[in-house]
This record gives C-alpha cells, structure tokens and sequence, in this order.
C-alpha cells in the first residue's frame, strides 16, 4: 500500500488497481494545477490497464524546475522500493500545457528515464511563452527567483524545444488543437519537427476545433491511454 509520504505528495489510481502493476505513469497537471480529489476518465482507463497513475504535488507554478525535478525524482524512487516494483517496470510521462513542458522535461532530465510521453497542448518554449499571455511572466518569477544564470539561459533550461537535442530517443505523441488561444499551436509543431530532427519517433496530432481544455474530444483520452498501453505491448 502507499505509505503517508506518497500520499502527502501526489494522487494515484493505486486503490483502483486489481491486478499487477504493469507500468507507472506521471501525469503532471498544468498552470493553477493543485491537489486532486477525484480521478480522471485517464486514470480510471489506466487502472484497468493495471497502470499506477501518479500525479504529483510538484506545485501550480513550477514549470518543472530543479526543485520539482528533484521531488519527482524522490517520489518516483520511493514508490519503487514501496511497492516493490522491479527496477525494469515501465515509467510513462504524460501531461497537459505546462504538465505538457513537465512530462518532456522529465524524459530531459528524470532519474529514472520514460519508455514514452504523451504530451496535451504542451508548452514547449518559455521564451515565447514568457510573454505569450499577461498572466505567465509572474508565474515564472516564482518558479526561477533566485537562480543566479541570466534569465534566457535559465528560460531555455526548462524549455523542451531548446533541449531538444538531449531528449531520449522514445516514442512521443503529441496532440494540439487548432483553436488553442492559450498556447499556440506553433509550441508543438517546432517541439514535434524538432524531435524528428533527432530522428525520433514522433507523432503529432493536429485537432480542429479544440482549444485549450475545451472541446477535448473523448477521443483524444482515449489516444493518451492507447499510447501508453502501446509502449507496454512493444516490450
């Protein structure tokens, strides 16, 4: 069972889970993202894949930065030696908008490297992004106040795209929609045109009509959640 210190740290699908835990996945929530109280229809699709969904309390403004990565990092391998769980069981990183940043950070810079991410909207530039919408640029403050880099080279740092060329060679799935006020679309097209550069095995969704969290269609879940049955399956 999960002991107090998971459950102090993260939500999880593990009570939903009845067999063999084939695989874990991080599902990193995005801006404003905080303490969840009920499960997902992506949570509830995994444990019937007998998949231990993880969503960490890594903070709603952190975009992913070295405190929240070494969180992660922490939560993750206490899980294992919890649970028991071989050292080889899978790790999946997934995410939405800046969980979306998250999930491709953690392949960049995770302990534990995932066999796949699937990433929603994801914010993939902080460079543009900075500036991209009024109510980021604070959010960002907070995250970085007081490292001592200059700002663009710590901007980069925790920007997908600009660590393109040091992401695991892994499948990705990426899906954006074309109606999407809050991040543009244009993060996803350069982070997927840039994995390729890498000769990465990448797929890139394009959805009409969806925005940003609104007009998600069911089908788009349902995606995430055959991706990551996927990776299981090719093992």
């Amino acid at each position: 069972m999960l002991d107090q210190w998971v459950l102090d740290r993260c939500w999880s699908n593990y009570e939903l889970i009845k067999g063999d835990i084939r695989a874990v996945e991080l599902i990193f929530n995005g801006l404003g993202g905080g303490v969840c109280s009920k499960w997902s229809p992506q949570e509830l699709a995994l444990a019937e894949q007998n998949i231990l969904s993880i969503t960490p309390y890594y903070g709603p403004w952190c975009w992913m930065n070295r405190l929240a990565r070494q969180m992660v990092d922490e939560l993750i391998e206490h899980i294992y030696q919890l649970l028991a769980l071989p050292e080889n069981t899978p790790l999946i990183s997934s995410g939405g908008s800046m969980g979306g940043c998250a999930a491709l950070l953690y392949c960049r810079y995770g302990q534990k490297v995932p066999i796949g991410c699937d990433v929603l909207y994801p914010v993939c530039d902080l460079i543009r992004h900075f500036r991209e919408r009024k109510d980021v640029a604070p959010t960002m403050y907070h995250a970085f106040y007081g490292y001592p880099e200059p700002w663009d080279e710590v901007l980069k740092e925790h920007s997908p795209l600009h660590q393109a060329d040091f992401m695991p060679c892994i499948p990705y799935l990426i899906i954006h929609g074309e109606d999407d006020a809050a991040v543009a679309i244009g993060h996803s097209e350069k982070m997927a045109a840039a994995l390729k550069q890498q000769n990465h095995q990448v797929e890139f969704i394009r959805v009409p009509r969806m925005g940003h969290a609104v007009n998600v269609p069911f089908t788009v879940w349902q995606k995430k959640v055959d991706f990551a049955v996927s990776l299981l399956d090719d093992l």
